[in-house]
């Protein structure tokens, strides 16, 4: 062989054997590991608390270089209602924002100078405090810096900060107002007009509507329209909670509901404009606290009422009209007139001007301050919000057992009931759906001498049987049965325990704690709903066990949750039967630190009849147990036989979302399965699965993530053929990852 030969092979062999060395050490790609802050899982309740509905406010979004005080804030109300901080001197922040619209301008479309038309409608300023990005499309992550666009935008205000300054220092009121607030007689800077309108700003909160009444235990502050419509607000048929969730009611998260653009407006794509991964269409989801006192409503004032912006998702958003990417959560409801018109009364609920600021009578530049507007809907919202003024008591309740007594509802009881009160119902069929809200409270199924439970009972129309909102809430000895929305649902609370129901037909959930810290779930039975039998999600500490699932979409599923334990309980003859999964768009970022052991999923291979559109409607039939991007899941000592599309599948989110819809960890990572029975498992994979595998597996791995592992001698199929074991080291596993993915990319 030539010497160029064998130098040409030796370097050949040299960059091989580099390539081997880099393909063992370096790395995988994994996704952004999020500090427990940014989790966004279990309860925000307040503990202890009257009600379950109390709920923390986030932290205040002040920062450290500019503190409030109350000089601070009166600088920056006079500076709020003077119009020398436009161009021409004709427009002030309350032009835009008067406290009598809500602090909106009451317009389709903002104004800005000159009479220019601007493309979006003017957000409302209460509780702005607790944002953490402003504008429709979150461009600004601070109050000092959102100050800034309208004041030197062009088309709104037009002033710059050299003109500010130099008319602020003309006028001899402002100097002293200047110093008493920031310290020294040169502090009239443009920096510190944004420093004091941010710190009056902050002072706009409302916490004291008829809602937050009744949730620090004045059962009266709500009408029983209110209370109804707020069982409507808070059900997974129109899940309005999922993105204005007590006790901010808003979300700062992006999101497409497909709002139309107006006629002869140009596509507004929202918050792809500033951050290009986001999804066209994108906005945030705004405060609905005073949303009655701003009309109209929708990033362009699409909507002029309420009763329109219901209908909108009631109708499923834009999702008819071919909108891409619409929220998982914009799915379409049905309601009767009766329950609008509640929901409505609810939204007026959310009414509360108690800080209020005062409009000055003159301001120290001497121009004219913006005047006050009368505003119709304050009429309606007093009218709507008739319920009583009680004040909550605080004397020392010695618990007592209620029980609901023949000719009574169970409504009724539960309304005298105060926390620590156990409410007792004897057997017999109730035709209505319950709502507890206070705290401590035990609900308890009595049952026949035949040892039958009594039944809450929906008749196919009624949307939730049971919603639950306290602390320390147990629920046992019910069956509840034919309601459309979900059997129980138990939101944002603290320390839950659910056990010894049949649940059945109930919609979409069986048993539904989402947003709840501590859950223990057992001894349930669950049959026919449209996804999931039971179901814990956004949550933190669940424990579920004991339980019987058939006949549903999934048995069992933990989504978005963190420390999970899902054991001793049999999943049959459903389209899943345990479903471990981190979807996107939701509150909760993570889905992780999850145990599934001692379970028997067993002939999961029910036709899928959830819901069109919404993500459980992707789910092949035919598998027993699936963790969907979640991460940390150990799977071990479960019997998992007769699914006929696969037993374990393990895949990352791009199987059933877009890239634009993913804003969370795609990729299931650092899971291990071992010690399981595999028995006919894939013996006829669904169309998707043979399309995309050729056939069904006990075990199918999609590749991707980080440190999956699989001690599995029990399953004879596989994909991929051969899998890492716990015993694998590090360099061989990122070796076989690399290999492995480079193979899966070749073949599409």
């Amino acid at each position: 062989m030539k010497i160029w030969m064998k130098r040409v092979l030796s370097m050949l062999g040299i960059l091989l054997l580099l390539g081997v060395l880099y393909a063992a050490f370096a790395p995988i790609p994994q996704d952004e590991v999020l500090p427990p802050e940014k989790w966004g899982a279990g309860s925000s309740s307040v503990e202890p608390a009257y009600s379950g509905l109390q709920r923390d406010f986030p932290a205040a979004n002040e920062t450290d270089a500019n503190p409030t005080t109350s000089e601070k804030a009166e600088l920056g109300r006079l500076l709020f209602f003077d119009p020398v901080l436009s161009r021409n001197n004709d427009m002030s922040c309350a032009t835009c924002h008067n406290p009598d619209l809500g602090f909106s301008d009451g317009m389709q479309q903002a104004l800005g100078a000159n009479g220019t038309t601007l493309p979006r409608s003017t957000m409302s300023l209460w509780n702005v405090a607790y944002n953490t990005n402003f504008f429709w499309d979150g461009r600004t992550a601070t109050l000092e810096e959102q100050t800034n666009t309208p004041i030197t935008n062009a088309d709104e205000m037009a002033a710059t900060p050299s003109e500010i300054e130099s008319e602020l220092k003309a006028i001899p009121a402002y100097a002293p107002l200047f110093e008493k607030a920031f310290g020294s007689a040169d502090s009239i800077t443009y920096a510190n007009v944004q420093n004091a309108i941010a710190a009056f700003e902050r002072t706009l909160v409302t916490n004291n509507s008829p809602f937050d009444r009744y949730a620090a235990g004045d059962v009266n502050a709500l009408t029983p329209a209110q209370r109804r419509g707020l069982a409507t607000f808070r059900s997974a048929g129109t899940r309005c909670f999922e993105c204005h969730s007590a006790p901010t009611f808003g979300d700062d998260d992006f999101s497409v509901t497909g709002v139309p653009d107006l006629p002869g407006q140009a596509h507004d794509p929202g918050r792809l404009q500033v951050e290009s991964t986001s999804l066209d269409g994108a906005f945030k989801a705004p405060s609905l606290r005073n949303i009655a006192l701003s009309a109209p409503y929708m990033h362009n004032g699409a909507f002029s009422t309420l009763e329109e912006v219901v209908d909108f998702y009631a109708k499923g958003g834009g999702r008819d009209a071919g909108v891409q990417n619409v929220d998982i959560h914009v799915l379409g409801f049905d309601l009767t007139d009766q329950e609008k018109s509640d929901l409505v009364a609810f939204l007026y609920a959310l009414t509360d001007e108690t800080n209020l600021p005062e409009f000055p009578a003159s301001v120290p530049s001497g121009l004219p301050v913006v005047e006050h507007v009368e505003n119709p809907a304050r009429t309606t919202a007093s009218q709507m919000n008739a319920g009583g003024t009680e004040a909550v008591s605080t004397s020392t309740h010695e618990p007592v057992t209620l029980r609901v007594e023949p000719g009574q509802t169970i409504q009724s009881v539960v309304d005298q009931a105060l926390p620590g009160d156990t409410i007792e119902v004897p057997y017999g069929i109730y035709k209505e759906h319950v709502i507890i809200d206070i705290s401590d409270v035990k609900f308890l199924g009595i049952p026949n001498d035949q040892g039958e439970w009594p039944v809450i009972e929906g008749e196919g129309s009624g949307s939730d049987g049971v919603i639950a909102s306290g602390n320390n809430f147990e629920m046992a000895y019910f069956a509840v049965r034919n309601f459309t929305s979900n059997g129980v649902l138990v939101e944002g609370s603290k320390n839950i325990y659910l056990h010894d129901m049949y649940i059945e037909n109930t919609g979409v959930y069986g048993v539904y704690p989402v947003r709840c810290t501590d859950v223990l779930i057992e001894r349930i039975e669950g049959t026919l709903m449209n996804d999931a039998a039971i179901y814990a999600g956004k949550s933190e500490n669940v424990v579920i066990r004991d339980t019987l699932t058939y006949g549903n979409v999934i048995g069992i599923e933990l989504e978005n949750t963190v420390n999970g334990e899902v054991y001793n309980n049999h999943a049959h003859d459903n389209t899943i039967g345990i479903f471990i999964d981190l979807l996107p768009q939701l509150p909760s970022k993570v889905s992780m630190y999850t145990k599934v052991h001692d379970n028997i999923s067993e002939n999961n291979n029910g036709e899928n009849f959830g819901k069109p559109g919404s993500a459980v409607a992707l789910i092949p039939p035919g598998t027993g147990m699936l963790i969907l991007a979640a991460d940390h899941v150990e799977v071990y000592n479960n019997t998992i036989r007769g699914n006929k599309t696969g037993g374990l599948a393990v895949f990352n989110l791009t199987i059933g979302f877009s890239e634009e819809e993913i804003d969370v960890g795609p990729n299931p990572e650092h899971n291990y399965a071992h010690d399981n029975i595999y028995e006919n498992n894939g013996y006829d994979a669904d169309k998707f699965v043979k399309n995309m595998l050729g056939r069904g597996f006990d075990i199918i791995w999609d590749g991707s993530g980080v440190d999956n592992r699989f001690d599995e001698p029990g399953a004879k199929t596989s994909f991929p053929p051969a899998l890492p074991s716990k015993s694998l080291p590090s360099p061989l596993y990122n070796l076989y990852w690399r290999v492995l993915n480079f193979v899966v990319g070749l073949v599409g």
